[in-house]
């Protein structure tokens, strides 16, 4: 058995377990034994984007986790940060031709 954490966090609350897994588990079956489906019920375990310490993982089905490995699940980007820069670059030029 290997020992690995699991992390979710929302809005309202965080989710943050250790726990135990044979070795040879997938990351998906990994997520699946943590018991965040049960406590986020709206979570997708089968289509979420899925990382270990803060590296997206294409093939969750086929990766294998390590000993203290940190296994995240990514919450979709409620605004693209690209657009959130422009549209603040844009308004503090705004701001700076009012003041001229």
């Amino acid at each position: 058995m290997i020992e690995v954490e699991v992390v979710y966090a929302c809005l309202e609350r965080q989710f943050l377990r250790a726990f135990a897994v044979p070795e040879g588990t997938s990351l998906r079956a990994a997520l699946t034994a943590s018991g965040v489906a049960e406590a986020f019920p709206e979570l997708d375990l089968a289509t979420c984007p899925v990382g270990i310490f803060g590296k997206v993982v294409a093939d969750p089905e086929n990766q294998l986790v390590q000993a203290a490995d940190r296994l995240e699940i990514y919450r979709p980007l409620l605004a693209d940060p690209k657009e959130i820069r422009r549209l603040r670059a844009l308004k503090a030029a705004q701001a700076r031709q009012s003041e001229q």
